[in-house]
């Protein structure tokens, strides 16, 4: 199992700041990001950074069972 936490705009696309997914393990960034489109239709996370763990990464990182992801889009302010 894996946790995803959405912030932002993120959390507001999907209405809820935290996500567990017991089925998806041993697969990319990439391909997590893709699999969260499709299913909950979200826009494009062209511009979103990626955490695991903590630690920030690229697409091509391998998500592990127990890893904890964060999807953080681009923040404004002043």
């Amino acid at each position: 199992m894996i946790t995803v936490l959405f912030f932002a705009g993120i959390r507001e696309e999907m209405g809820l700041d935290e996500l567990k997914i017991v089925e998806k393990n041993d697969m990319t960034v990439h391909q997590l990001k893709q699999y969260l489109q499709n299913k909950y239709n979200l826009s494009s996370f062209s511009q979103v950074m990626t955490a695991i763990n903590e630690s920030f990464v690229t697409d091509e990182e391998v998500i592990k069972d127990q890893d904890i992801i964060a999807f953080i889009p681009p923040v404004s302010g002043g």
